[in-house]
């Protein structure tokens, strides 16, 4: 009874001592055994794998791809603009061996390694930079981290950045300047489009002033296209040349009353406070043309003309030779005169 009893512990004891001997390593791990604290071997393959208990130590070590993303950093770029960025980076161990000796924990050294380059980053580059060339800034980002991994058995396979944060200011400050942009844009495209415009049109001026006929036929095309919309609109073409033509052989109009009250005001003649009446006579006598200054000189040339040719008779002379105001008393004298005699006859 008491060997079998032996017996039984002996065969718990086995079954517990191959317990602890037999590991199993998945195919994406590595095992590094530790021999009383001393890792005296390559790292176990995939697999079963026995070690020698209560010795041995088996850690095992995933080389699967990790992903880690990294905090978002608050910088200031080199054109001083603050900006926050957060980025995500993948990396695998390439050697278990050193990830586990040579660092305490490989995943937060490489996470505070991603950080520091990070800001170091955002330092270094401008804020375009940040958000037109991120490809480079990754390539970039990738090597400072991946230079103190290699020593801790860790590939950095790709740094990625996710996002950049712009203040709001500067967030209005970039519409501001991608409208203007866009406003420049579409004016150079209109003002180019104007100009192949008048281009086209002075090239189609010449061909028009070649032939003439064809002037007439786009009039008379613009005329079918009017007419065929159907409204009230009556076109009337006229040739341009009728007008120059009507313009040309146009009198100028004499100048009117506001024209002279302009001009007098200018000579410095102070205008005169008249009734509605003289004001009606003047303007009357100012719209009725003027005889010529020098009408009074021909008349008494012609006269004189008369005497010396003896064509004149002596009272006509006399008359002629009279003041203005004298002659035409005389004249009045002359037919009370003529009347009076009339009036004589009539009785006798």
């Amino acid at each position: 009874m008491l060997a079998l009893s032996i017996l039984a512990a002996l065969v718990a004891l086995g079954a517990i001592t191959l317990g602890n001997s037999l590991k199993i390593v998945k195919q994406y791990e590595r095992g590094v055994v530790y021999r009383l604290g001393r890792v005296n071997a390559e790292p176990r393959p995939p697999g079963m794998t026995a070690i020698v208990p209560f010795v041995d130590k088996l850690e095992k070590v995933n080389l699967q791809i990790v992903t880690m993303p990294i905090p978002a950093q608050e910088g200031i770029t080199r054109d001083n603009v603050t900006v926050r960025v957060d980025a995500v980076i993948y990396f695998k161990v390439v050697d278990p061996r050193k990830a586990v000796v040579d660092v305490e924990d490989y995943q937060l050294a490489v996470g505070q390694v991603a950080q520091t380059s990070l800001r170091s980053i955002i330092g270094q580059s401008e804020l375009d930079d940040l958000l037109t060339n991120r490809e480079r800034l990754n390539q970039g980002l990738a090597i400072m981290i991946d230079s103190p991994a290699v020593d801790w058995g860790v590939h950095i396979d790709r740094v990625e950045i996710k996002d950049v944060a712009l203040p709001e200011t500067m967030k209005r400050s970039m519409s501001r300047q991608a409208e203007a942009e866009r406003e420049r844009r579409s004016r150079v495209i209109i003002a180019d489009g104007e100009l192949q415009a008048s281009n086209k049109l002075a090239q189609a001026s010449e061909a028009m002033a070649h032939t003439p006929s064809a002037l007439q036929l786009r009039l008379l095309q613009t005329i079918v296209e009017v007419a065929s919309e159907r409204n009230s609109t009556l076109v009337l073409p006229f040739p341009v040349e009728l007008l120059r033509f009507l313009e040309n052989n146009t009198p100028t109009a004499p100048p009117t009353t506001e024209a002279g009250a302009k001009s007098t005001t200018e000579a410095g003649v102070t205008p005169t406070t008249d009734t509605p009446a003289e004001a009606v006579d003047r303007s009357e006598s100012d719209t009725t043309p003027s005889a010529p200054a020098d009408l009074d000189a021909i008349v008494q040339a012609m006269s004189e003309s008369l005497k010396l040719t003896g064509l004149m008779p002596e009272q006509e002379r006399v008359t002629s030779d009279m003041p203005e105001q004298e002659r035409t008393t005389s004249d009045a004298a002359a037919r009370s005169d003529v009347a009076d005699q009339e009036e004589h006859f009539g009785h006798a």
